[in-house]
């Protein structure tokens, strides 16, 4: 991510109002476009199917399927994305770009595989209509290449591609909302789905046009981004843990708190909780595109310079002397991203209190206290979502799978108890959960960092050795199946054009 950091740093430089604006657009577009575009879509099929004088059920119905599709796509497709991350950034290292569209398809069937099966078996017996269950699936599917295109998309440097792309989803999928529902008087579940769909293809077309345009053809076995489960196993935990711990008290309150709502067949919600997390989730937008713009872009030389004295030969002091800066610029940094979340959380919270109950949602007093306590929950864990992927940094992956495991782990223990127990304190279990997992990324950090030489030089093998497990040999098998493939083509085409050419040949 340091890479695209430094490119939307030279946006910022720019001076005026409208650069500005421009630059924090493109941020935001970039760093969390597509779940912007979820949230926001939601929000807005909530407020039109009310416009449109839909019953409470019909509209209930439409976000609670939208919610399952779209927290069921990312917790699929948390499995392979901090692997397929490190995976490409690997190949870029080693310039093998060839490898980069291969990982993608590979990854993307694979997780449309898994996905598909095990959503489409919860669709199948979920008890809602035909029309939703089909709709509901394609939506689904789209949203995993979507979340995995983003991946990739973080390589390049097409920012108005990326935001004109996202403008362009929203644009039209809230005109097909109105057209289906004003124009057509479609049935108002099946006009929200459809039209949030065809927005999410919209993305997913263009960004697989932009993926295409800039990395090169791919060569080889699609899954070779496998060894590299071997190699980093943290990775892919850590990624299934993150999104567990964030979305994971949804859910229980949807199927455990005495707020749920069983909207039809299978699909529960819980709207006086669901409506106020949402709004909620928007506070930790500042955190993300900061995190970028910032932290990154001026911790990544000081660690780049650290590292290079290692390997070129920089004396001790020289190396005392890098660390303390890096660690001085990361501490002044990280502080100024906390101050900067809890600037924008005290924000959130007062003009929340202030413009929720006037929007016709229906915010009672317990959503507003829901809200209030989200946001700080969500506070927390963007600042400890922070620190962790700093730990990833310095190759603390085993410290970093233990904060995100611990942070799944109490969100969804202590969510579940404060649903069975506590009725009055709903989203304290996700609050404290996020305020541990951010004060043990913390701790972890400093102490990794007190022996950061240690860690470094000793910790490390004396000999280098690569672990060939499952994963290695079932990519080295494949390989050598593409490479077989590829030979008889390549075999197939000469012979064609050598018998071409004697025929063409004069007798």
């Amino acid at each position: 991510m340091a890479g695209i950091g430094f490119e939307l740093k030279k946006l910022f430089s720019r001076k005026g109002l409208l650069a500005t604006v421009r630059a924090y657009s493109y941020a935001t577009a970039v760093c969390a476009g597509p779940m912007l575009l979820g949230f926001l879509l939601l929000l807005c099929s909530m407020l039109m199917v009310d416009f449109y004088g839909a019953s409470r059920h019909m509209r209930e119905l439409a976000v609670t399927i939208l919610t399952h599709d779209l927290l069921a796509s990312l917790l699929v497709t948390s499995l392979f994305s901090m692997l397929t991350t490190r995976f490409c950034a690997d190949m870029i290292y080693e310039k093998k770009y060839d490898k980069l569209m291969s990982s993608f398809y590979g990854s993307l069937w694979m997780m449309l595989l898994i996905g598909g099966i095990l959503y489409g078996l919860f669709l199948a017996f979920s008890g809602i209509a035909l029309q939703y269950k089909l709709v509901s699936f394609v939506l689904f599917m789209v949203l995993i290449v979507v979340w995995t295109e983003i991946n990739y998309l973080t390589m390049l440097k097409d920012f108005r591609s990326i935001m004109l792309a996202f403008s362009v989803a929203v644009a039209v999928a809230l005109l097909l909302m109105v057209l289906f529902l004003w124009v057509f008087h479609m049935d108002p579940v099946l006009a929200v789905l459809l039209a949030v769909t065809i927005g999410y293809t919209i993305v997913m077309v263009w960004y697989f046009a932009l993926i295409y345009k800039y990395f090169p053809e791919s060569f080889g076995t699609s899954v070779r981004f496998l060894e590299w489960f071997d190699r980093t196993p943290q990775l892919g935990l850590t990624g299934f843990l993150l999104t567990l711990g964030l979305f994971g008290h949804l859910v229980i309150m949807w199927w455990f708190s005495p707020l749920k709502v069983q909207v039809e067949g299978l699909f529960y919600g819980a709207p006086t909780h669901d409506v106020p997390a949402i709004f909620a989730f928007f506070s930790i937008l500042i955190t993300t595109v900061n995190f970028t713009t910032s932290v990154e872009t001026r911790f990544y030389p000081q660690y780049k310079e650290y590292f290079s004295l290692f390997n070129d030969g920089g004396s001790i002091e020289n190396i005392n002397e890098s660390e303390k800066s890096m660690i001085r610029v990361l501490s002044e940094e990280l502080g100024y991203l906390a101050v900067k979340q809890v600037f924008a959380t005290l924000i959130f919270i007062i003009f929340g209190t202030i413009l929720l109950p006037v929007l016709p949602l229906g915010f009672s007093n317990e959503m507003l206290r829901i809200f209030r306590t989200l946001c700080v929950g969500y506070a927390f864990y963007a600042i400890g979502n922070a620190i962790m992927l700093i730990s990833q940094y310095f190759s603390d992956l085993k410290g970093a799978m233990l904060s995100a495991g611990l942070f799944a782990l109490l969100t969804n223990l202590l969510s579940l108890l404060q649903a069975l127990f506590l009725d009055s304190f709903y989203g304290f279990g996700f609050l404290i959960g996020s305020a541990v997992f951010c004060l043990v990324a913390w701790l972890r950090l400093c102490r990794y960092l007190k022996k950061l030489k240690y860690n470094v030089l000793s910790k490390q093998p004396m000999f280098a050795s690569v672990h060939i497990g499952f994963f290695t040999r079932l990519a080295d098998r494949m390989e050598n199946r593409a490479a077989r493939v590829e030979k008889r083509r390549y075999n197939n085409v000469h012979r064609h054009e050598t018998k071409k050419q004697e025929r063409t040949e004069p007798q």
